[in-house]
């Protein structure tokens, strides 16, 4: 799959947004295991807004050049997720998600996507992205599948870290992936870091939440940044500059002569 192709799909897939305001409070400040209901109660907590648009600047650090992006992402609430990036004020790519499937095309290589969902869980090697956790993953909210019992959750000076207890196994198509999941919260419960360990393939995706804002009773990340490390190290910096909650279109149509991308 070309680079830039793969920019843009982890781009719209990595994008975080919004997190529902969550406050806990807990005294306690130990590294030992804790347990802790409501944590897991809030961050599993449905979002609470209606749309969600949100202006961004994407640099890539990769071995090839790519300029940086300018990008709109639009949310309608469990419903819709529209994107749109620009490169030196042309139009790179648009993508749309429905809990249908996904759709997106980019302008470099004149390539599209038109899939369900398989096609981003053949991309990340995992077998649960639905919309729902593609949505709640744009929205800095946890994606994966959690539960008090394979995961342990500690509390420290920070706030709280979420570890999976025993390699998380996941069959896709006959191969077999081994995760070891981290994830880090703040006393507000809202996630700063995320890191995924591919155990057999020595391959790990870490996602880092900061600067976090209160908009219209939504917690947002002004910062977002991504790291992808496998046999080489790329790094996605996204700077979200402003945030507004009204209602916009999303127009999306595949130009003429584009060529459909298969993940195999």
């Amino acid at each position: 799959m070309k680079t830039l192709f793969s920019v843009f799909i982890f781009s719209m897939l990595l994008f975080s947004c919004a997190s529902k305001n969550a406050v806990i409070k807990n005294p306690v400040d130990t590294n030992a295991p804790v347990s802790d209901k409501n944590f897991f109660n809030k961050i599993k907590e449905p979002s609470d807004f209606e749309q969600l648009k949100i202006s961004s600047k994407i640099k890539v650090e990769t071995d090839v050049f790519i300029p940086t992006l300018d990008a709109t992402i639009y949310i309608e609430n469990g419903e819709k997720i529209w994107m749109n990036m620009t490169a030196l004020l042309f139009n790179a790519g648009r993508g749309i998600a429905t809990k249908e499937g996904i759709k997106g095309y980019e302008k470099w290589n004149k390539t599209y996507i038109d899939s369900d969902f398989s096609y981003l869980n053949k991309l990340l090697n995992v077998n649960f992205i639905d919309y729902n956790s593609v949505q709640n993953l744009l929205l800095g909210k946890t994606f994966f599948p959690v539960n008090d019992k394979d995961f342990t959750l500690t509390k420290n000076a920070q706030g709280y870290t979420l570890s999976s207890n025993k390699n998380q196994i996941i069959k896709t198509d006959g191969n077999i992936s081994e995760y070891k999941i981290t994830a880090d919260y703040n006393e507000n419960a809202d996630l700063t870091k995320l890191s995924l360990n591919e155990i057999r393939k020595n391959e790990n995706l870490e996602i880092a939440y900061s600067n976090w804002v209160s908009e219209n009773n939504i917690r947002l990340p002004k910062n977002v940044k991504i790291i992808i490390k496998s046999s080489k190290t790329s790094q996605i910096l996204i700077e979200n500059t402003t945030f507004a909650f009204n209602k916009m279109e999303t127009p999306y149509t595949v130009p003429a002569n584009y060529k459909k991308t298969e993940i195999k």
